[in-house]
């Protein structure tokens, strides 16, 4: 972006051109709509924070069209548990909290895999995305019936976990998949969990709670920055729904402590997301329940940030202390082998 954290913070109305400005020249790549459409006679889409008018035949900034709702542009496989995941540390598929109600076992569930549910589409603009080559595929049709990932939930998937890209977009899709995986597999454990960026409308976020709350499942929101300039600088899109929708969530999931049904992260992007961002989210956080699990994520350079360094371990361990003495109880570095050496 050409600037640092301080000066987007500190004056942001100054640098706001200079950042749509790279924006959009990052989504002419893609062909995707520079900002969110506002078509005159357009469709209004309330999936999420961004509210497109979408004309007829038309994509809306998370580069779907409006009449895509019930088939899905996403793909999936499978990996043995436990697996890499934001939640491993807290979740039954690894630690076998929940159990017997949430997992197959009091430790790993070494015989069972994760069904990851990938969605090639996004409400946000990261510039430091590290899942951002799904936009290479955008040729990709949304041709994929929900019913067809329920039935890749076979006998030995203990989880199911829909990321991407974002589920956002297409949460009427994930939902409904949700259900009707949940059905055939009645009886037998099935988690469904979320990772998102929590920008979709808050009654979509309520029937997400629902599945995950009723399975054993959990919903990790990953609270990409604080500041709100400095949200949308490195994300395009403001991180308001995203904190209100966290707040919300936890509202809703009290009732179930164990499995922790709500986990936080954040990726601690060198220049950007620093003590100061890291210390406010934690705080947040602490305000609404201290026992809500935080992990901090190191970056890997890449996407339109691949100039940055990865996180250093001096910066990954001080925004750690950082949270812990915001008032949070369970924090951790989540992935301490991409951190880099100290700058």
């Amino acid at each position: 972006m050409g600037m640092c954290a301080d000066c987007i913070r500190g004056d942001f109305d100054a640098v706001r051109r200079h950042i749509q400005r790279a924006h959009a020249r990052t989504r002419q790549l893609f062909a995707l709509p520079e900002v969110a459409p506002s078509a005159r006679d357009g469709r209004l889409c309330t999936l999420c924070v961004n509210e497109c008018r979408i004309a007829e035949g038309a994509v809306g900034y998370c580069g779907l069209t409006f009449g895509s709702r019930a088939m899905g542009n996403v793909q999936w496989y499978h990996d043995r548990l436990p697996t890499n995941c934001v939640a491993d540390w807290v979740c039954p598929a690894a630690a076998g909290c929940g159990y017997p109600d949430y997992a197959y076992s009091d430790g790993p569930e070494y015989e069972y895999k994760n069904l990851a549910v990938f969605y090639q589409a996004c409400t946000f603009n990261c510039l430091f995305c590290q899942n951002w080559h799904y936009r290479q595929s955008a040729h990709l049709k949304a041709n994929v019936t929900p019913q067809r990932v329920a039935d890749a939930a076979d006998a030995e998937t203990a989880c199911i976990c829909y990321f991407g890209g974002d589920p956002t977009p297409q949460l009427p899709h994930a939902i409904k998949a949700s259900q009707l995986a949940l059905e055939q597999r009645r009886g037998s454990v099935l988690r469904i969990c979320w990772e998102t960026n929590g920008s979709m409308h808050p009654r979509l976020l309520d029937r997400m709670c629902d599945l995950s709350l009723e399975s054993g499942g959990c919903i990790k929101f990953d609270l990409k920055a604080w500041s709100e300039p400095l949200h949308i600088s490195l994300c395009g899109v403001t991180n308001r729904r995203t904190l209100e929708n966290f707040e919300r969530a936890a509202g809703r999931m009290r009732g179930r402590p164990v499995p922790p049904p709500l986990v936080a992260s954040t990726l601690l992007v060198p220049g950007y997301v620093d003590v100061q961002e890291v210390s406010q989210i934690a705080r947040f956080i602490a305000s609404i329940d201290p026992e809500i699990p935080y992990s901090l994520l190191g970056f890997h350079p890449t996407c339109f940030m691949s100039d940055l360094p990865t996180t250093s371990v001096r910066h990954a361990e001080e925004c750690l202390a950082a949270a812990l003495k915001a008032g949070l109880k369970r924090v951790r570095i989540a992935n301490t082998h991409v951190l880099g050496r100290e700058y």
